[in-house]
């Protein structure tokens, strides 16, 4: 399964080369060096996909406000379940301490207590015992699915709530017996890991208590129940994603048609350095419209995507168009930062210690690992980064000084250590010459991992200065290009137009309006 940490090839879990045609054909007229301008001007996506609308904005009504919320609440659903294998539902505590916590314990607490003093009561009284009995014969029959009518016909008998009422008028219910009924039908219906928790429910006494905790376990079999439904439906929804989510977000559109207006600025932004960088290599005079369709769109998205990975979240808006993988981004985000530190950090110790290190792995792997352990949360605001590297610097002389003992040879003088710490420390100023290497080497690697048809089975070479970090880079750029590989499937017609309406303006996009509203 895809973006969950392992290498897997794109094919199996994702949509078919069919899916991936589609966005190919979208993108073909864009990609075609001499092709004319007329060809940027078919119609690869619906009318509401504009980037702009040259009509002024209209009010949307609540209705519509609630039907577009409904259907981003649908999309990212869909797209989180399908591509996220770890996805489940869990049970959300809720503080004691809180207003809420409290209000639900008095409240429980109260109605625990009047079962109980009805059932105590000379004759016993049973009106809250049948409802709680009418609940759960519902939430049992809940958990059948279809062929299960022989104990759907014996739920329905035993706790048949009408013969319940008869027997309380006489005093004849069997209040225990109802419940070892109960406990014993929970036990079959059950996953596995509830078995303790049925256990624990027969050995109970007190026949509240344990009403009180059948309806508690009841509630995590709930919970087991819509996990599983949702492992079932994850390869059907997976074979379905492309279209499914292409689809939504077209309803989406078609209600607010500044839905785009991020994900143009988004593409603008590299689209305008791709002009400027082929501007300044054209040197015959009305060079502009040859420029324009010289443009590459596979090189512009890639640049737009390659920018996600140092997006400053505080500043810009992500693009609408990520918006269901825009936590995935920014923690593969997060973690490349702490692999381009310790690129860095090995880079220096190489550099002023390399001889000593030179046929010593295991040191290598310690320093790598002590580099890892003291970065790990370097990308919270409250983490001190100066205080790490220190740190960092100070065990490093310290593992090489033992290594040299082992070896029985000088250690470390004290200039040579504060040199090396000097250099760690001056790693995260700016401008930094190693971490600006560091990080120019992996936009290239991650650029690389982009132009390949299928990452997960051939990755590129990784750069000069990166073998510390390659096992990490090559599991973050399988995962990347997994992410990025969805998204062109799934929005490609989008992609395409807006590139269209930037590089020929509203003519394009009136052609395709009147394309669209011709077929």
């Amino acid at each position: 399964m895809p973006f969950n940490g392992e290498k897997q090839c794109m094919g199996e879990d994702q949509p078919s080369d069919s899916d991936s045609s589609q966005f190919s054909e979208s993108m073909a007229s864009l990609s075609d060096c001499e092709c004319s301008r007329q060809s940027f001007t078919s119609d690869s996506s619906s009318k509401s996909s504009s980037p702009t609308s040259p009509s002024p904005p209209r009010v949307l009504t609540y209705d519509e406000v609630m039907a577009v919320a409904g259907n981003l609440l649908d999309l990212n659903l869909a797209h989180e379940i399908a591509v996220n294998e770890n996805f489940e539902v869990k049970q959300t505590p809720i503080p004691e301490n809180s207003l809420f916590g409290q209000v639900k314990h008095i409240v429980h607490q109260a109605f625990w207590d009047l079962l109980e003093s009805e059932l105590n009561a000379e004759p016993p009284r049973y009106e809250y015992a049948i409802k709680l009995f009418e609940e759960i014969r519902e939430i049992l029959l809940s958990f059948l699915i279809n062929g299960g009518n022989r104990l759907r016909d014996q739920i329905c008998e035993v706790l048949d709530t009408d013969l319940i009422r008869q027997q309380a008028e006489h005093s004849a219910v069997d209040i225990q017996g109802l419940a070892n009924y109960i406990i014993s039908t929970m036990g079959k219906l059950c996953a596995p890991m509830r078995d303790d928790d049925i256990r624990e429910l027969k050995v109970t006494g007190n026949i509240v208590e344990v009403l009180r905790q059948i309806f508690h376990v009841l509630d995590l079999m709930k919970l087991d129940m819509v996990n599983f439904t949702i492992r079932s439906i994850r390869p059907h929804l997976q074979h379905q994603l492309v279209d499914y989510e292409r689809n939504k977000f077209q309803e989406i559109l078609e209600e607010t048609p500044s839905a785009l207006k991020h994900t143009t600025e988004w593409i603008k932004e590299s689209l305008d350095e791709e002009l400027l960088s082929l501007s300044e290599t054209a040197l015959t005079p009305g060079a502009e419209n040859t420029t324009k369709q010289s443009v590459s769109p596979t090189v512009v998205l890639n640049n737009s995507y390659l920018k996600l990975l140092q997006w400053d979240c505080q500043k810009k808006v992500f693009p609408e168009t990520l918006g269901t993988d825009e936590v995935r981004l920014q923690e593969l985000a997060e973690k490349l930062n702490q692999l381009k530190m310790i690129a860095c950090l090995s880079l220096i110790t190489n550099n002023m210690v390399g001889a000593i290190m030179e046929g010593q792995p295991e040191l290598a792997d310690r320093l790598k690992r002590i580099s890892a352990v003291l970065l790990e949360g370097m990308n919270k605001k409250t983490f001190n980064l100066k205080e790490a590297l220190n740190s960092i610097g100070v065990q490093t002389c310290v593992e090489v000084n033992k290594t040299l003992k082992e070896r029985g040879l000088l250690t470390l003088n004290a200039e040579i250590q504060a040199n090396l710490l000097g250099q760690f420390s001056s790693v995260q100023e700016e401008g930094n010459p190693i971490w600006s290497l560091i990080d120019k080497r992996i936009q290239l690697y991650m650029k690389s991992v982009l132009c390949l048809p299928r990452p997960q089975k051939c990755m590129p070479p990784v750069p000069g200065g990166l073998a510390v970090i390659q096992q990490e880079l090559e599991v973050l750029g399988s995962q990347y290009a997994n992410i990025v590989n969805l998204n062109k499937q799934v929005y490609g017609p989008f992609y395409a137009n807006i590139l269209r309406k930037l590089l020929f303006g509203e003519e394009a996009s009136e052609k395709v309006d009147t394309s669209s509203s011709t077929n």
